[in-house]
């Protein structure tokens, strides 16, 4: 063995047995272990959900609004870009969002058999 893997086992006995210096003889000092924080609790599923911007197109039904969100991809062989656009049901509670309104909707519980998002803001109202 050389040299420096001696001294590290040397090192390692004397953090196990306990070294003259730390205190009476024969005394055993334990192992210090890492001290670690409380275990790291599940992150916020509500940090977790999806969340898109779009424009109401419809608010005829009670609760409900439609909403219709754009996203820009590129053309797979193209690579020019092309808008695709999805429309998502989500719940209105106060029925207070109008055709035409920029909202943040959020992926919710279902509610109905449509119904998987909500509203949880108004971004824009046109005059």
């Amino acid at each position: 063995m050389s040299e420096d893997q001696v001294q590290q086992e040397g090192a390692v006995e004397a953090t196990e047995t306990g070294s003259a210096e730390a205190g009476e003889a024969g005394a055993v000092t334990s192992v210090e272990t890492p001290v670690t924080a409380a275990p790291v609790e599940a992150t916020d599923d509500r940090a977790r959900r999806k969340m898109r911007v779009g424009v109401v197109v419809a608010d005829k039904s009670d609760k409900t609004v439609t909403v219709k969100v754009e996203r820009r991809i590129a053309h797979p062989l193209y690579e020019k870009g092309v808008s695709r656009t999805k429309k998502y049901h989500a719940h209105d509670e106060n029925n207070e969002y109008r055709a035409g309104d920029t909202v943040r909707i959020m992926e919710t519980r279902p509610m109905s058999k449509i119904k998987r998002w909500r509203v949880v803001q108004l971004i824009e109202r046109p005059e």
